[in-house]
């Protein structure tokens, strides 16, 4: 299944997640521009995951709608690639890459097989706008969609760290 998503420009407020055909299929409530916290809703308005940073960390903790623990994101270290790591305890690790310069990224499962793909659609000045395929049998689409905002924000989150170090 293919998905549309976006942030907003300053990652508060309600935004669609849309199907491709353009159906509203869900929403996700990027709560506060400060918070760095997130909800998605499936189409019946239910809470179906969450996302947030952990306390002082840049490790983004996906949870399920009634709160269970789905998993954790990190970065990895890398010169020419941007990796990152999605640790679901007994579902597995898998790893999520793109080259260094790219705007499309791949989730592998532990065996090396290709699960999912996403890409940033935005231009250079518009807030992220991201499509999602899913192929997993293992991670669904709100639980997907919640570790691609997850990047989204921990990349954010480097970046501004990195302009304000410069100064």
């Amino acid at each position: 299944m293919h998905l549309y998503f976006k942030d907003n420009f300053f990652s508060s407020g309600i935004t669609d997640i849309m199907d491709r055909e353009g159906r509203v299929i869900g929403s996700l409530d990027l709560k506060s521009a400060f918070g760095s916290s997130l909800d998605v809703y499936n189409a019946g308005g239910e809470a179906v995951c969450s996302g947030s940073f952990r306390f002082f960390s840049n490790k983004w903790n996906i949870t399920g709608g009634n709160g269970e623990e789905l998993g954790l994101l990190r970065m990895r270290m890398s010169f020419f690639t941007k990796k990152f790591e999605y640790d679901t305890g007994a579902r597995g690790v898998y790893e999520i890459t793109s080259p260094a310069f790219s705007n499309e990224y791949e989730i592998t499962d532990e065996t090396g097989r290709g699960i999912a793909q996403f890409s940033r659609i935005s231009g250079w000045l518009q807030a992220g706008a991201y499509q999602l395929q899913n192929e997993s049998d293992v991670l669904g689409e709100w639980e997907l969609v919640a570790v691609v905002m997850g990047i989204h924000q921990i990349r954010k989150r480097n970046n501004s760290a990195a302009a304000s170090s410069s100064h």
